[in-house]
């Protein structure tokens, strides 16, 4: 047997065993085997990778935003190159199809530093003469915070963390990282790209391991500057109460349970199909996945049928290494065993499983049957109020409600603990206006979903978290502003 890669930290620009020397247990989902070794941080590490990015800081910071841009067009480019690398590591690491990484998530990621590389090179500050004094000049400069935290979940490993990474030093800041100790290949993988691309030691630096173990030194270390978190959130309340008292800035992007509303005068087969991936993409494990459909009463019955016989025919659950899988493996036997749990509550709360509601055993190779699979659930009779319908299940589980009233409509939306995201199907103009106005959330599409663009600000509401980042949003958050008063 031969013996298996251990993922080492990523410190000063080079690859370091944990200080410790222990590792912990990487999991595939696919088949449930060990595949390789993560290293199981400690403080020790943070400090080290901490003292990096703070002896980095001056020289980086120093750069011109041109030589800042043009490395991060070279880090987009190697990722680009690895395309296929970094699609088949995260599909075998996190479980979801090698066809979503590659033509997703990965791209994406590229995306994150190629956009901000650009978006350096045009951002302007404003600077005024004051009014009250005509030979004063009021000047408004930006600069760098320090060395950045960056915490990222393990549902879009490489996408969420670039998000991060790439703001974050565009402006000048240095980081270090820490993904999630359950799909960390990619974050692994990105460290060689990063110096193929010429950038300096010290300037990213990425930890493993847990949240108890690395993740809680990082949020405490005096030399960060911020967090940006990425997660749950139980372990966002945590951070924040240990982050605020150390007056550090911090940016929360938290769960959600996200409605899809549907009125009777939409197009009804492009909600159907939009619906398909907008519940199930990525085994459901999205936070923008609109894990509660609500249909006007008028076209209920019709839509319920149409959407089982939708999700029965076209998506398909099996090996997340074949390019003709839709929906691969969950992340861990735990939370399997979540969902579980949660379609057994559903149907003790008077739900009727309309399609799923198991694992599906029977129809994967032997090989597979140790993987953490999961077979898209559809579930209907369940009251607003019920616990499936208020709490964050996170996986391949939908459930559709009747409402009458573009009132009761909104009400079933808002009357929940969470407001990450919403969609809005009508082909009402006012009525798309009034009513995604109305519900409380950070990002609404009216039509469509999952369309985003960088420009604009990311974030939630409630429960879902707090900070927005995106376009000027992460600008300001990685930076802060000075004014300078000049006399002439």
């Amino acid at each position: 047997m031969s013996e298996l890669l251990k993922l080492n930290n990523f410190i000063n620009g080079q690859y370091q065993p944990p200080v410790k020397g222990k590792y912990i247990n990487n999991y595939s989902p696919r088949d449930g085997k060990v595949y390789s070794l993560v290293a199981d941080s400690t403080s020790e590490d943070i400090d080290l990778a901490v003292k990096a990015a703070k002896d980095a800081f001056p020289g980086w910071s120093n750069l011109t935003i041109t030589q800042r841009s043009a490395i991060l067009v070279k880090v987009a480019e190697g990722i680009e190159k690895r395309l296929q690398e970094f699609a088949e590591a995260e599909s075998r690491d996190q479980g979801k199809p090698v066809q979503l990484a590659a033509n997703l998530d990965i791209p994406r990621s590229a995306y994150n530093f190629r956009y901000y590389a650009g978006h350096i090179l045009y951002h302007t500050e404003q600077s005024m003469t004051s009014v009250s004094e005509p030979k004063v000049l009021s000047i408004t400069q930006r600069t760098p915070l320090g060395v950045a935290g960056l915490i990222s979940p393990w549902n879009l490993p490489l996408y969420l963390l670039t998000w991060k990474i790439a703001p974050a030093i565009a402006v000048g800041n240095t980081c270090v990282c820490k993904p999630s100790e359950m799909s960390s290949m990619t974050a692994y993988l990105l460290g060689q790209v990063l110096n193929d691309a010429g950038v300096p030691p010290g300037v990213v630096n990425i930890v493993l391991g847990t949240g108890p173990n690395a993740g809680s030194h990082l949020i405490q270390h005096p030399d960060i500057s911020l967090i940006s978190f990425t997660g749950g959130t139980k372990t966002g309340e945590l951070i924040s109460r240990v982050a605020a008292p150390l007056h550090k800035k911090l940016s929360l992007e938290l769960g959600g349970k996200n409605p899809a509303l549907v009125f009777d005068d939409c197009n009804l087969e492009e909600v159907l199909n939009v619906s398909v991936r907008s519940s199930f993409n990525n085994q459901g494990e999205i936070c923008l996945c609109n894990s509660r459909i609500y249909v006007q009463s008028t076209i209920y019955e019709t839509f319920v049928k149409r959407f089982v016989e939708k999700v029965k025919s076209t998506w398909k659950v099996g090996d997340p290494q074949l390019p003709t899988t839709d929906m691969g493996a969950l992340i861990s036997t735990e939370h399997l065993a979540k969902i579980e749990y949660y379609v057994a509550l559903a149907k003790e709360e008077g739900g009727v499983i309309e399609l799923g509601g198991k694992r599906p055993n029977d129809s994967l190779p032997e090989e597979l049957r140790g993987g953490y699979y999961y077979e898209p659930t559809i579930i209907t009779g369940l009251k607003p109020e019920s616990r499936v319908m208020q709490e964050e299940i996170f996986g391949p589980v939908v459930t559709i409600c009747p409402f009458d009233t573009e009132e009761q409509a909104i009400s079933y939306a808002n009357n929940i603990n969470y407001g990450l995201s919403s969609s809005v199907w009508t082909e009402n103009g006012k009525r798309a206006i009034r009513v995604a106005s109305k519900v409380q959330c950070g990002v609404c599409w009216v039509n469509c979903w999952m369309v985003r663009d960088l420009r604009t600000p990311f974030g939630g509401v409630k429960q879902s978290g707090n900070g927005r980042e995106g376009g000027e949003f992460s600008i300001d958050f990685y930076t802060e502003q000075k004014t300078i008063v000049l006399k002439l």
